[in-house]
């Protein structure tokens, strides 16, 4: 939705030559494809992954947070690739979840993995990603799906109203409409006409920086109440896919929440589930710290 990440695969499935280009940059992906291609020195890969912030229904693929669109046949042909793989973005983070080393990921809570059992994966970034894997016997099947676009879940009378709010601006209110980068603006604007006090005009990095830094008592309770709502819907997660192998959170907001995400009430939050309190108790949830995981699940992909 905001960048285009490109790297090569070499032998033994390394990934180098990583590069992060702006998606605003460029009218459509054949074309930052192009200008990362020209900055290889002549190398010329002949099949490519590519993981998209967007159902894949079809040829025709159009980005849910994106202008782009495009049909993979005609970006095949224009690239010369003999394969071109389209797959959901967060499948292929899902496809990384085995990859990652213990240093790539810290714990929220408590909670002991159970092998073999369904893994959840939750991610508020540009949208909300949502996937999973499941264990097949020989290997992990990735779920691919648009769970951030399910409906809402409020836990108390302010959440309540604060979806009331953002229902009138949008009719349904997914949980992308408060877990991402826009979320965090919606949650802002929310709480100030809920609570009758000026909104600045500030984006979601803005917010977090203030809430981070305690600069904004404002900006820290929209944190706040983001952190809740996220482990809410991480809780309904593991729940839905019984996902005592743990539940990984990705995307670009947490891992730029460190201590605060674990003083929140994310945790508690995650466990409130009435007489399946237990269960969830003994579910751990990671955030991911790898930078960029999700090539290394699109080269599997691949592979």
């Amino acid at each position: 939705g905001t960048n285009a990440r490109f790297a090569l695969i070499g032998a033994g499935h390394r990934i180098f030559a990583e590069q992060t280009l702006a998606c605003v940059n460029f009218p459509d992906l054949a074309d930052a494809i192009t200008a990362y291609l020209r900055t290889l020195d002549g190398l010329r890969p002949t099949r490519a992954a590519v993981a998209v912030a967007t159902p894949i229904t079809g040829d025709q693929i159009r980005f849910t947070n994106s202008d782009w669109s495009f049909s993979t046949e005609a970006t095949r042909q224009k690239l010369g690739l003999e394969r071109l793989l389209i797959l959901n973005d967060f499948t292929a983070l899902a496809l990384a979840l085995p990859l990652l080393g213990p240093n790539e990921r810290r714990p929220v809570g408590g909670g002991t993995a159970v092998a073999e059992a369904p893994i959840g994966l939750i991610g508020p970034g540009t949208g909300l990603g949502v996937s999973g894997l499941v264990w097949s016997g020989h290997h992990w099947i990735p779920l691919e799906t648009e769970g951030g676009h399910v409906t809402f879940s409020p836990v108390n009378e302010r959440e309540w109203v604060i979806g009331q709010i953002l229902q009138r601006r949008f009719g349904h209110v997914s949980p992308e409409r408060l877990l991402s980068g826009p979320g965090l603006v919606n949650l802002y604007s929310a709480l100030a006409e809920l609570e009758g006090w000026p909104a600045e005009n500030l984006g979601p990095a803005d917010i977090t920086d203030r809430a981070l830094t305690g600069t904004c008592r404002h900006c820290t309770e929209t944190l706040e109440l983001f952190c809740g709502a996220l482990g809410t819907a991480a809780g309904n997660l593991a729940l839905t896919l019984g996902a005592r192998g743990g539940v990984y959170i990705g995307g670009g907001i947490a891992p730029r929440l460190g201590d605060f995400l674990d003083r929140s009430a994310f945790r508690t939050r995650f466990e409130a589930k009435g007489r399946f309190g237990d269960y969830l108790a003994a579910i751990p949830t990671w955030v991911i710290t790898a930078a960029n995981p999700a090539l290394r699940g699109a080269a599997a992909a691949l592979a």
